[in-house]
């Protein structure tokens, strides 16, 4: 009974080793498991038996992956993945992506069944002290769309996008794909447009059918897909776009402009280069001096000599 049970708990950890990330080699899979390269082998074998669907790839560079199967495998999570899965069901019934709501519902209502009952009272103990503040209705994307765009992403994958703009107007995009960021209740696609050479940042819910090519992307040395995404919603939609210089550390300057409304440059170990956008400089220039610290303003000159302005009215009125 002894081997039956080591052989039993062996496989489970092989499971949850290789539900863990893409391909393992097998000498990675005998040193986790501390057994032979051969047991390991032996070990997949069973699994197969079983009906886990595991891929073996020949060559230095080969190893073992978890295949996509005719139905799905069993999930191994510890309590705290359980947990997190259970949260982000619940989270993900915002109405943000369509015609999820009613898949979240049920794979929840399966997940909580299965659940030890201290799990669930956790889940739901978060999940009822919670409440949401939304500035707006989520813009809706639809949930094969952003499939589609996620695999292309993590297989590097070149796409053929249709997409609308702000004005309705239509467009086709060659795009080599890159990350998909979340702002709030909006999705953007972060890629390199072909044709143009350059980084874009693409809204979801404006795109209108994703066509894959084929070929692989080519992707040489990327942007943060966050901070563009934040430069394209802080600055690039604004007439005016200012540089300031914040006399504090880089994490002290995203707690007072966060990264919804400003993109940071650390200035050394106590400053922050930071750039904002606004629709004209007098209602900048007294958003500016609401801050309580000391700000340095770079660029435009225009906003600079409204600040001087605002912080001379304020002295001449409170002498």
């Amino acid at each position: 009974m002894g081997d039956v049970a080591d052989t039993s708990a062996r496989l489970l950890r092989l499971l949850s080793l290789l539900q863990a990330r893409p391909r393992w080699s097998a000498p990675e899979l005998a040193a986790r498991l501390e057994v032979t390269d051969r047991t390991v082998r032996r070990d997949v074998a069973r699994l197969r038996d079983l009906g886990y669907p595991v891929d073996a790839e020949a060559g230095p560079h080969g190893g073992y992956r978890l295949g996509r199967g005719g139905s799905l495998p069993p999930l191994l999570l510890d309590d705290d993945e359980a947990v997190a899965v259970a949260l982000g069901l619940r989270a993900a019934a915002d109405g943000s992506i369509t015609g999820l709501d009613d898949a979240t519902v049920t794979a929840l209502a399966k997940l909580e069944q299965v659940l030890p009952a201290p799990l669930v009272t956790r889940v739901r103990e978060v999940h009822g002290a919670t409440r949401e503040l939304r500035g707006r209705d989520p813009d809706p994307v639809d949930m094969a769309t952003l499939a589609d765009l996620a695999r292309a992403c993590r297989q590097a994958e070149r796409l053929r996008i249709a997409y609308r703009d702000r004005e309705g107007r239509a467009s086709e995009r060659l795009v080599d794909p890159y990350r998909l960021v979340r702002s709030g209740p909006r999705w953007y696609l972060v890629g390199r447009d072909v044709e143009r050479d350059a980084w874009r940042t693409l809204r979801v819910d404006r795109v209108t059918e994703v066509r894959g090519t084929g070929r692989p992307t080519e992707i040489v040395d990327p942007p943060d897909p966050v901070a563009l995404v934040g430069r394209g919603m802080a600055v690039a939609p604004y007439a005016v776009r200012a540089r300031i210089r914040v006399a504090v550390p880089l994490a002290e300057a995203i707690a007072l402009f966060p990264r919804t409304v400003a993109v940071h440059h650390a200035d050394g170990p106590g400053a922050t280069i930071v750039e904002v956008g606004g629709g004209a400089v007098e209602p900048m220039a007294a958003w500016l001096a609401g801050h309580r610290v000391a700000i340095e303003v770079l660029s435009p000159p225009e906003l600079r000599a409204a600040v001087h302005a605002h912080a001379r009215a304020l002295v001449a009125a409170n002498r």
